[in-house]
């Protein structure tokens, strides 16, 4: 039986936390950035975890 694939865009936009959740980033943040507020951009740094319904499908890919 072949190897299952990871799937190449999911691998370069989440990671797993120790526990097992799924780190991502925040969207929004890549450009067009001048009509955005500093609190808006600030806020977008951080990561945020996968909502659980969702985490299952990721997990999976």
């Amino acid at each position: 039986m072949p190897k299952v694939k990871t799937n190449s865009a999911a691998k370069k936009r989440f990671k797993l936390t120790g526990t097992g959740k799924i780190k991502r980033k925040h969207a929004f943040h890549s450009h067009i950035l001048t009509k955005k507020s500093t609190k808006q951009k600030r806020n977008l740094v951080h990561d945020t975890m996968v909502a659980a319904p969702m985490s299952a499908v990721l997990k999976r890919c």
